[in-house]
């Protein structure tokens, strides 16, 4: 059968995403109330959203914030972190993840990944530790948790703060303990592609008072009308510490609470379709399959395959390019961080860990997303046997 990429019929007609989100007319009516009240921002719609969020993953707190990326921020700033700190996490993630650290004013340190679940080793964060170490920013790539609990000991023998992004892994659980529930502080991202969305929109969940008050004092100008040194009046606050404006607004959580609602159906039919992924590929020696923890129960935000290049020819742009044109909207997530031009430039240099650049080399991203139907399934499935059969050194 002819490749697409050589003048073939592709498997698809129309190019399938690999991420989408799930909007019904209940969400549509959720924001609708919203523009219909007198609030836009600043309203009730932003508590109630999250302590729905809170009640989900059995955590005091939820803390909202404008995307994921600014609750991060939050979270090292209410950590207490700043210049001459080391934050110590995975070069595979998105940018946002060490970017925090540098926010604050203190450096990320990249330690390598496991092999086979493709997060932090908690081996490698271990030997990462310095004195100026203060946080690991431990994160739930693809969906499947971090080690947390080794993670965690780590952390408790040398007095750091973990901060668990798990941008990927709302529902998911470890150990039987929901996501949420595993760190002093975890961020949850609302970004469109995400299992719930509020458009953009992010939240950090926490146990603690403390962090949870800050929290808030950093989200709106680091502004309050607690605890004053003086009250003139119903009209007088206090900007106490430099903080910004990272207010979620009523529309977002508006959104948000009704695609709460789903996140239960949202989870079975992503952990549907990424079983029947492995069910088909394990079968086939040119592809390594996600390796799932007997005690965790993945969200399944991303599926990635690894290819192995010495059963392939060509290179994986050449099987990224093959699987495009059959309309299957593969991806890659994500180039280490450490590579990107401005961490060269701060003197971070390729090489650094090796286990995730060889990752990177042959890893891709397949379509998964709740909005997705089986005949969805079964044409990545099809189209990736006609790119591998092509491709292939011998079968």
């Amino acid at each position: 059968m002819t490749l697409a990429l050589h003048g073939g019929r592709p498997v698809r007609d129309t190019m399938l995403p690999y991420g989408q989100q799930w909007i019904d007319d209940q969400d549509v009516e959720a924001v609708l109330r919203v523009l219909r009240g007198p609030y836009l921002t600043q309203g009730p719609a932003v508590p109630a959203f999250e302590r729905k969020v809170a009640e989900f993953v059995g955590a005091r707190h939820a803390v909202a914030f404008t995307n994921g990326t600014a609750a991060l921020h939050a979270a090292c700033y209410a950590a207490g972190l700043g210049p001459g700190d080391e934050v110590i996490t995975t070069p595979i993630t998105f940018v946002a993840s060490a970017n925090c650290a540098l926010y604050v004013g203190a450096k990320p340190f990249f330690a390598d990944i496991d092999p086979h679940t493709y997060n932090l080793d908690p081996a490698q964060v271990e030997a990462a530790i310095t004195p100026r170490t203060k946080a690991i920013v431990a994160v739930d790539f693809t969906g499947q948790p971090a080690d947390m609990d080794a993670i965690n000991a780590i952390a408790d023998r040398h007095g750091l703060v973990v901060i668990q992004d798990a941008a990927h892994s709302i529902g998911a659980t470890y150990k039987g303990r929901k996501v949420g529930t595993l760190a002093a502080m975890t961020m949850f991202s609302f970004h469109p592609v995400k299992h719930v969305t509020t458009g953009e929109g992010g939240v950090i969940v926490t146990d603690s008072d403390e962090y949870a008050a800050k929290l808030r004092l950093f989200r709106s100008h680091g502004i309050t009308r607690e605890h004053m040194e003086r009250d003139e009046g119903p009209w007088y606050y206090e900007m106490v510490d430099l903080g910004y404006n990272y207010r979620m607004t009523d529309l977002q959580a508006g959104l948000g609470a009704s695609q709460m609602d789903k996140l239960p159906m949202f989870l079975e039919r992503r952990r549907r379709w990424a079983e029947m992924y492995t069910r088909e590929l394990l079968q086939w020696d040119e592809i390594i399959t996600p390796c799932q923890l007997p005690d965790t129960n993945s969200a399944w935000h991303l599926y990635m395959i690894q290819f192995k290049g010495d059963r392939l020819n060509g290179t994986r742009r050449d099987w990224f390019d093959a699987m495009r044109a059959e309309n299957i909207g593969v991806h890659v997530h994500y180039i280490p961080v450490y590579r990107q031009p401005y961490y060269r430039k701060l003197g971070y240099e390729p090489g650094l860990c090796p286990v995730a650049e060889k990752w990177y080399s042959q890893a891709m991203t397949l379509p998964l997303y709740a909005k997705m139907e089986e005949r969805d399934v079964h044409d990545v499935i099809e189209a990736l046997g006609k790119v591998v059969r092509y491709f292939a050194k011998s079968r």
